[in-house]
């Protein structure tokens, strides 16, 4: 079993995501994903060996509509996700208008401004299709998400933030097999 196909099978064994996979798909957001921490940490929940599913802070649902960009619609989706399940921690983020927040130019899409997070592990979304199928995206690839490593996104070049996120977010205590990339190796990833 590919990678890709490897954690489509997680997320559908595991019934808190595969429930926040179909409520969000019924949203029906534009190029819409169930991202960061969402599949990064089922995938290396999984490959630490852990029975359940560590809890989630947050589940990142970003979506791109560049004609609302406002706060308040990602509030009016987040608000409609809670009523369907109030037990999920949602938060919605419209990409369109995270550049601002960056200081990048104007993204595309919600691949490009996955594409500017900060580790490349935390880049990938999920999503379930119309036809109830589920997708991925990794626009900085799968390859490191399973090398028990947290790379530094060579597109966000200020180490004090990816020093300060691995930090606080504990990933090392939750997950002990994983090490941390320094920046100065994050040139072989080659993006």
């Amino acid at each position: 079993m590919n990678r890709e196909q490897q954690i489509i099978t997680w997320l559908r064994e595991e019934p808190l995501h595969l429930r926040a996979l179909v409520q969000a798909s019924e949203l029906e957001l534009n190029d819409a994903w169930l991202a960061a921490g969402f599949v990064r940490n089922l995938v290396w929940d999984r490959l630490h060996g852990y029975e359940n599913a560590t809890p989630l802070n947050d589940i990142d649902v970003v979506y791109f509509n560049h004609e609302d960009c406002s706060v308040a619609a990602d509030e009016r989706y987040e608000q409609l996700l809670l009523e369907k399940s109030p037990d999920l921690p949602w938060s919605v983020k419209n990409q369109a208008r995270m550049h601002e927040r960056h200081g990048h130019s104007p993204y595309a899409s919600s691949a490009e401004a996955m594409s500017h997070w900060v580790e490349v592990e935390t880049a990938i979304g999920a999503r379930m299709n119309v036809a109830g199928h589920i997708e991925l995206n990794a626009p900085l690839g799968l390859d490191t998400l399973f090398t028990f490593t947290i790379t530094p996104n060579p597109r966000h070049a200020i180490a004090t933030v990816f020093a300060e996120r691995v930090s606080s977010k504990g990933w090392l205590e939750r997950w002990p097999k994983l090490s941390v990339q320094a920046m100065n190796e994050r040139k072989s990833l080659n993006l």
